[in-house]
């Protein structure tokens, strides 16, 4: 399997530069089901996965 570079998107970079873009929202609405960003989310720490859902408000990665 290849590695998991959404800590290098540059959708995701825009989004964090301008929410508000298309390219930010397209991003914030791919994230809900895209199979990579579960992967690497699943790869970081509890702690990191907690600062990451509560930033980009993922209610199902915050436990």
């Amino acid at each position: 399997m290849s590695e998991i570079k959404c800590n290098e998107c540059s959708m995701r970079a825009k989004y964090d530069q301008n929410p508000k873009s298309f390219i930010g929202r397209f991003w914030r609405w791919h994230i809900n089901f895209c199979p990579g960003w579960k992967a690497y989310m699943k790869s970081l720490s509890a702690e990191e996965r907690q600062q990451v859902a509560v930033k980009y408000n993922q209610k199902k990665f915050m436990n």
